[in-house]
Parts: structure tokens; sequence; C-alpha cells
């Protein structure tokens, strides 16, 4: 059994936080084991929810159009969400839930060891991208211990607000061009917080 495998059925037993009273089932995430690029989105929805999987919803229908735009398909990547069961009426995740999920998502991550980790949404990119306001740092990259980390919108917002779409999809189209420049980009401060290349 693979590393992944394990770490899915004990995810699927979490009782980390109260989400697990009101799941239907778990979902930590899916995709190649070896991906080069990781994408991480916010928290479960109610498709994701009935069905275990991420992103199968219209957010996910658009997230596979958005991969098809740069050549790949969803088996190709490995998708996740910050946390790992649905909040009760599709509400924000609270910052107690992500930090009990903190802890499976890290275990993605040494597990896979991306090349580039993309951020979808602001919850997702509060992890990498401290401090960071999502309309100033989309489409924007650094690299960190050997990983590019990538922030977008999340596909979700592009549904809810026309005028995203654009720079949603201008934002993937860099996906590849970064990645073919992974060796040679420089790596900024390990320290996020200290970062201020972004700062307005």
């Amino acid at each position: 059994m693979s590393g992944l495998s394990e770490l899915y059925q004990e995810i699927a037993v979490c009782q980390r936080c109260q989400l697990a009273k009101y799941r239907t089932r778990t979902v930590p995430g899916e995709g190649k084991e070896d991906a080069e690029i990781m994408f991480i989105g916010e928290a479960p929805g109610w498709h994701e929810d009935q069905q275990g999987r991420p992103f199968v919803g219209p957010a996910g229908l658009y997230l596979d159009q958005l991969l098809a735009s740069i050549g790949l398909r969803r088996e190709q990547v490995y998708i996740a969400n910050v946390i790992k069961c649905r909040p009760q009426g599709n509400r924000d995740p609270l910052p107690a839930e992500i930090l009990a999920c903190r802890h499976w998502l890290e275990r993605q991550i040494e597990l896979i060891c991306p090349k580039m980790i993309v951020t979808l949404g602001r919850y997702s990119m509060a992890m990498f991208f401290p401090g960071k306001s999502i309309s100033k740092i989309h489409g924007t990259a650094q690299k960190r211990d050997g990983i590019i980390y990538f922030a977008m919108y999340h596909p979700a917002a592009a549904l809810h607000q026309q005028s995203l779409r654009r720079a949603i999809e201008e934002d993937m189209l860099r996906i590849p061009q970064l990645l073919a420049q992974a060796e040679s980009m420089t790596e900024t401060d390990k320290k996020p917080k200290q970062l201020n290349m972004f700062e307005a």
C-alpha cells in the first residue's frame, strides 16, 4: 500500500475537529502520486462531500477546462484542499479547522514532493503567502525550499464574478513557463512572513 493510501485511511477516521460530525465523506485529495504540480483549494463543497473527491462540482468542471488549456488532465496533477471535510452550509473554514487539518496537507506535500504548488483561493494562499491579498498577488510566484508557490483565484470565483475569468485563465497559462524555469528560479527568503516583495 502506498503512503498516500495509508494517509487517506487515516484521514477517513479523523476526529480532529467538529466537522467530523457532519461530513458524509472525507475528501483527502486525488491525482498522480508523483505529480509535478499540486493544486490546493479551500474546502469540499456539497458535491465533493457526497463523492469523496475534490473539485467535482461546477468549479471542478472549470478547473478541468483550465487544465486542458495547458495540455493537462486531472490524472496528471494532484488536487487537494486545505481542509478535508465540508463545512456546514458551505461556510468558510474556521481558523481552528484549518489548523486541525494542516497536518494532513503537510504530509501530502511531503509524500508527493511537487515541483510547484498552485494555491486556489485565499485560504489556500494564506497558508503559503501569509498576510497577502489575493487581488494583489494572484499570478505571481515564489520559490522556497525547491518548490514554486503560485497564487491563483479559486475557479469558483469566476462562476460568481465573470470579470475574474480572464485573470484566472491568464494565470493558468503561466504555469508551464514557470515549471520550465523551475531550476533557474532563485529562491526567496525561507521565512514567508518576512517577505515584502508584494507589498503595495
